[in-house]
């Protein structure tokens, strides 16, 4: 292992901090810039295993409030409420995620132009719900419904094709199920939690065996950046979504996705 791989590393963990949590597709981008660079990981667990450092940004930014909820769940019906929510959302992801497994690794996220085709067809999607007259009926993401997390999980489910988004997939559902657009973006962080733990446990329990020395150097610092990056997205975000919209990240994943497929038809 070199130095170069080592800051490829450190780019792609950048990049999966600064997208993990935006509707851009983090797995998308950084497959993407991988295959650019020329990065590759052992079964693709790079690209898995870093998102665990984006997790803990998550963790570290919403301490306090996991901590209440923690302490009170045993008395308070409303924390419970919370994380059944939370919970019962994530199955489906589980479920599909367990079973689909090797497809998506071995088939999907080895083709760039269902990476592209998703973030452009995600992107204007995204656009079109943005500007939808739209009157939220929840605005706090700890009175949600549990039949409203669970539709909000199945939606998730979509982002199993790299480049649709996990955060972009929630995002719009919750919008589209009656939510506001900033507890749409919270509750798209607490889903994140056990989705990207239980993608990392799972994918780390399978390819255990052939992850070498220098693959743990690269995961490594991969993890330490995505924390980073992450930790500035999350503290950041409900104020910018607030303000903005989705709009902005909108038109980013059009014009990524638009030349991502103007060049593989380019080399084809």
């Amino acid at each position: 292992m070199d130095g170069l791989q080592i800051f490829e590393a450190f780019l792609l963990g950048l990049i999966e901090g600064l997208t993990e949590f935006i509707p851009v597709s983090s797995t998308g981008h950084l497959l993407l810039a991988g295959q650019l660079m020329g990065f590759h990981s052992t079964g693709n667990t790079f690209e898995v295993l870093i998102q665990l450092g984006a997790v803990l940004a998550v963790l570290s930014v919403y301490f306090a409030k996991l901590w209440q909820i923690l302490v009170t769940l045993p008395s308070d019906p409303k924390s419970r409420r919370f994380v059944g929510g939370i919970l019962l959302a994530f199955l489906p992801a589980a479920v599909i995620g367990a079973l689909a497994h090797d497809f998506i690794k071995g088939v999907l996220f080895e083709t760039p132009m269902v990476i592209c085709v998703a973030l452009l067809v995600g992107g204007l999607i995204l656009l079109v719900i943005d500007r939808l007259p739209l009157q939220p009926r929840y605005k706090d993401i700890e009175d949600y419904p549990l039949s409203l997390c669970f539709k909000i999980g199945l939606v998730q489910c979509l982002a199993m094709i790299p480049g649709t988004s996990r955060s972009g997939a929630t995002i719009a559902g919750a919008l589209l199920l009656g939510t506001d657009k900033r507890s749409a973006a919270e509750f798209s962080f607490f889903l994140a939690m056990p989705t990207m733990a239980g993608a990392f446990a799972y994918d780390l329990l399978k390819n255990w065996g052939t992850l070498s020395g220098d693959d743990a150097l690269l995961i490594g610092v991969g993890f330490v950046m995505a924390f980073l990056s992450a930790l500035v997205v999350v503290r950041s975000l409900l104020a910018f979504v607030s303000r903005y919209g989705f709009a902005p990240f909108a038109w980013w994943r059009i014009v990524v996705g638009a030349v991502g497929i103007g060049v593989l038809l380019a080399y084809r």
